[in-house]
């Protein structure tokens, strides 16, 4: 209920603003201008204004050799029609090889709004409601497509003019049209072109050419250009991928900041056509490449089946992590007390099932709201939060005072529920599910990493489906032992041994306790782990006095009440002020700090890469680190290789970290990726080994001597 309350009250907290959406990459914001109002025949124009970050660039109508434009759907009232895009003048990206057209820095799509005499105003409002869902591909080495909904209401009764400069300044940056003719001549695997009433100023000086119309030439292959006195000629290669075979061809040619438009008549028969795509060629091999390429070591991409089985094998393994021991040797337990009772063993499995299953069902349910939120999540996001952290540090004192027999629950809770739960058995063997879930959020096992990842992509219910497959795997060995009266043979019969056992169990749970200290450290400092825990120390010292008797019980009560209050309000105000990310982010010399663009830049400079995706919570992450990525042989192969070490820390929430798990088709860690220029990336096991990473290292080929790859930097 916690995990629900702070998420859900993080989701609304970012719902308010319709009219922007921001990314990591782009400020998208519906824009009007109506300076006339909305009346009939009036100017009305609405317009997506992109803002990218630096080096990031959205495409024109005509992408080029790769991309696609950005797409608008629009929701009007009656009586309102939306035109088409006022494209302004795009600029030529070389990417590689490739030539794509689009804009950078900050561009404004202007749309143009027809309103009729049957427009009526909102009711409600009085306003012109309109509605955008608009769709645009962000690129700069790596190509993320990205989306949102906008609602803007336009007053019906006054005049817009406040975003009038900038709507003037598209305008402005819109091709002007021509007046006169042009013709495209096909002459066999090239067109000729020729464009007539071009300024006079403009003569023997060379123009830019963008058709647009897509997938008819070889964008990036060599054409020429000349002057045929007032007619400005270009040849111009045809491509061999070409799927279209207009009448006429609309044209842009730019010189500078101008720009003009006309449309060439085409003469000549069209060459025979490749066979249609949905996606040029060019951006299915980028698009493959930048998302998918990690997971081509496995052969293919995940089937929907295939992930299934992949989180019912990893909720089986997730019962072997260090995480969940402690829970499952506390249901051994439970199998003991149950003696030779096979229908009470039977039932308490059962109910255990349901706990776990039903727990992870309600995490996939909360994944995929706050993902349809906007949030950007993956697996032990909870952790994230500092807060959350605390409160299960204090969750788990709580259950390790019981274990050891400081308190029963019993004195918790007023008599009627204590006798409740003592005659409906299968509500504890529930809970215990519910914990083990808990207490499992930290740890990752094999086969679901990809299980995860391809589940945040799915709809809703087969994503659904991925989680609760995750928990019938984890539930399935306990299951069947329940089921299987032999299993009941192995254990001893019940005496003092399982009084031992319990208490031992304690100790695992306290030291679960101690690492949730070290990682609220890491994440809002040490003065909030030493809060933390005098509130730990104040809370089982109430958890004692419940077993006092008389006014010594209540004195001791009160003091520890307050000791605990009071040091929960000063942990508050610790939690609440996040850490800086970088003081997180460990940069020791050896590693490196990952940023986005920095593998690409590395790759570029010669040096292959090895990338950490971490966390302080993240349990399988600490112990890879201690038995490999800390072991001085494998940093020494690293240093033999010149390969750069990067350290992606997600202790906190981090939404360029989680949009690279996304791209790499993961949604938590511990996630290890080797990248080199002459390869697609490489994924490793979430269990990392140091021979695997030496084999890894080994099948990569030399990097450039260190000194020389510091030069180039």
């Amino acid at each position: 209920m916690l995990l629900f309350l702070l998420w859900g009250g993080a989701a609304s907290a970012q719902l308010g603003g319709k009219s922007v959406v921001v990314t990591e990459r782009t400020r998208a914001e519906l824009l009007a201008h109506a300076p006339e109002g909305l009346e009939p025949g009036k100017p009305v124009w609405v317009g997506l204004q992109l803002t990218h970050q630096p080096e990031w660039h959205s495409y024109w109508k005509n992408p080029g050799d790769s991309g696609l434009p950005t797409k608008l759907e629009w929701k009007l009232p009656a009586g309102v029609l939306a035109g088409e895009i006022a494209w302004p003048m795009p600029r030529k990206y070389p990417i590689g090889t490739l030539i794509n057209y689009g804009y950078e820095h900050t561009v404004l799509l202007p749309v143009p709004l027809n309103i009729s005499s049957d427009f009526q105003p909102s009711l409600l409002s009085g306003a012109l409601e309109v509605k955008l869902k608009a769709q645009w591909l962000v690129c700069r080495k790596e190509c993320i497509p990205e989306e949102g909904e906008f609602l803007l209401a336009i007053p019906a009764k006054s005049a817009i003019a406040l975003h009038g400069p900038v709507f003037q300044a598209s305008f402005a940056a819109q091709p002007k049209p021509l007046a006169d003719k042009a013709t495209v001549t096909i002459d066999g695997t090239s067109l000729r072109l020729r464009v007539s009433g071009l300024p006079a100023d403009l003569r023997n000086k060379p123009l830019e050419f963008f058709p647009e119309t897509p997938e008819v030439i070889e964008t990036s292959a060599q054409w020429s250009q000349a002057w045929d006195g007032q007619v400005w000629t270009a040849q111009v290669p045809l491509s061999p991928q070409r799927s279209l075979s207009p009448d006429a061809m609309p044209i842009v040619l730019t010189q500078g900041n101008q720009g003009w438009s006309i449309d060439a008549r085409v003469q000549g028969t069209w060459p025979a056509t490749a066979a249609p795509a949905a996606v040029s060629p060019a951006l299915q091999e980028a698009l493959r490449k930048n998302v998918t390429a990690a997971a081509a070591e496995s052969g293919a991409r995940l089937t929907f089946m295939a992930a299934l089985l992949g989180a019912l094998l990893g909720g089986l393994i997730l019962n072997m992590m260090p995480c969940v021991f402690p829970v499952l040797a506390i249901k051994v337990l439970g199998f003991a007390q149950h003696g030779s009772n096979q229908r009470a063993r039977r039932l308490d499995g059962v109910a255990y099932s349901a706990g776990v299953v039903a727990s992870f069902v309600a995490l996939g349910l909360l994944v995929v709201a706050l993902r349809g939120a906007g949030q950007q999540l993956g697996w032990g996001f909870q952790l994230q939060v500092p807060g959350v952290v605390a409160a299960l540090a204090l969750l788990f004192t709580l259950v390790g005072l019981n274990l050891a027999g400081v308190f029963e629950v019993r004195q918790f809770i007023p008599s009627r529920l204590a006798s409740l739960q003592s005659s409906h058995p299968a509500v504890n063997a529930f809970l215990s599910g519910v914990l083990a879930v808990v207490v499992a959020s930290p740890c990752t096992a094999p086969f679901m990493g990809a299980a995860l990842g391809f589940a945040v992509g799915l709809p809703a219910a087969q994503a659904i489906l991925i989680f609760a497959a995750l928990g019938t795997g984890m539930a399935l060995p306990y299951l069947v032992a329940s089921w299987v009266p032999a299993f009941a043979q192995l254990l001893p019969r019940p005496g003092e041994w399982m009084v031992n056992l319990r208490q031992l169990m304690a100790f695992p749970m306290f030291a679960a306790v101690v690492w949730l200290l070290w990682v609220l450290g890491q994440q809002s400092g040490i003065d909030a782990a030493s809060a933390l825990l005098v509130v730990l120390i104040a809370t089982s010292m109430l958890a004692w006095s419940l077993g006092l008797t008389g006014r010594t019980r209540v004195i001791v009560g009160v003091i520890a009440v307050a000791w605990a209050v009071g040091f929960a309000w000063l942990l508050a105000g610790k939690v609440g002020t996040v850490r800086p990310q970088q003081a997180v982010e460990a940069n020791d010399g050896t590693w490196q700090a990952w940023v986005p663009g920095r593998v690409e830049q590395l790759l570029a400079s010669g040096r292959p890469v090895f990338v950490d995706f971490t966390a302080a919570w993240c349990v399988t992450c600490q112990y890879n680190k201690k038995t490999v990525l800390q072991n001085p042989e494998v940093l020494a192969d690293f240093a033999a290789r010149n390969v750069a070490l990067l350290r992606a820390d997600w202790t906190l929430r981090d939404p360029a970290i989680t949009a690279a798990l996304g791209e790499l088709g993961r949604s938590g860690v511990p996630l290890y990726v080797f990248y080199t220029n002459k390869a697609p990336a490489q994924i490793l096991s979430e269990i990392l080994s140091a021979s695997e990473l030496r084999a890894a290292l080994t099948a990569a080929p030399l990097a450039p001597s260190p000194t020389v790859t510091q030069a180039s930097q």
